[in-house]
């Protein structure tokens, strides 16, 4: 499988997912600005929204959107434990969780990267971040993990998403829960391996 990322992105969730799989993978690096791969390709003749993370499989057909990526790798290694089996509530809480980042999370944080968007939605955006923040270590309080004690996909994405704070100006020192859950899953070698590739330093 190959996975096309830009460093820092929402594609890290699929990459440590990769990472903690152990399966076999190769990256392609891809400039957001330019939308284009390290090879000069054109990103929407990959996918047509012009968005990482992609992820294209032996059989060449693609996956975009990464909590259906991190999902559907996970799959391919259920001994991993990253997320439980097909039907069960446990799974249904793990795809709870990637639902709430995905849509409500991961959203917020879009307008802050916008440089062309007024003030006042940007400060909409950042309560709907801080807010976001306040829900996810509330539930943290009492567990190491988003589901209970062991990590899955969710943990990848939420890592990655709350990876962002220190692009918007926000310091997670407010919520001293999610400092010691970055740093918890940092620490984690896929995830060491993961920000390795991508060129990048340890979370703080």
């Amino acid at each position: 499988m190959k996975l096309f990322y830009s460093p820092a992105s929402c594609a890290m969730s699929p990459h440590i997912v990769l990472a903690e799989t152990g399966l076999p993978y190769s990256l392609d690096r891809v400039d957001l600005a330019a939308k284009t791969t390290a090879a000069g390709r054109p990103l929407k003749e990959i996918n047509p929204q012009d968005a990482v993370p992609v992820l294209l499989l032996d059989s060449g057909e693609t996956i975009t959107e990464g909590a259906a990526i991190v999902q559907y790798i996970a799959d391919q290694r259920p001994e991993a434990g990253l997320l439980p089996p097909a039907g069960t509530l446990e799974r249904a809480r793990v795809q709870q969780w990637l639902n709430y980042i995905a849509t409500e999370l991961h959203k917020a944080h879009v307008p802050l990267f916008k440089a062309d968007y007024p003030p006042v939605t940007k400060e909409i955006a950042l309560a709907n971040v801080k807010r976001g923040y306040d829900f996810v270590a509330s539930a943290l309080a009492d567990r190491p993990f988003l589901t209970g004690a062991g990590f899955t996909v969710a943990d990848a994405y939420l890592f990655t998403i709350l990876n962002w704070h220190k692009f918007i100006g926000v310091d997670l020192a407010a919520w001293p829960v999610l400092v010691a859950y970055q740093s918890r899953i940092a620490a984690r070698p896929a995830v060491q391996q993961a920000m390795a590739e991508e060129g990048l330093a340890a979370a703080a």
